[in-house]
């Protein structure tokens, strides 16, 4: 039976980018029921790495964010955008 996908409530702080980015990541790819493999596939990067940015253990270069951005169908700049506090 496969895990329960769920995005962290608590949001990051604002001044934190690799924070941001990761709880923005996490969130979309859960709102959109993929796994980080299957997230991996589609924007033809490693699951590892997918995993490490989550984490906040990798900076994500310019091109990658824009490649996750593609395969969650967003624009690139929502992947840096701070959460609104609502």
């Amino acid at each position: 039976m496969p895990a329960q996908l769920s995005a962290s409530t608590k949001k990051p702080d604002s001044n934190d980018l690799r924070a941001i980015l990761a709880w923005n990541v996490r969130r979309l790819r859960v709102q959109r029921k993929m796994s980080q493999e299957q997230l991996a596939f589609e924007s033809e990067l490693d699951r590892t790495y997918i995993s490490a940015i989550e984490r906040k253990v990798w900076n994500a270069s310019l091109s990658s964010i824009e490649k996750i951005a593609l395969a969650l169908q967003v624009p690139a700049w929502k992947l840096l955008h701070t959460p609104s506090s609502d």
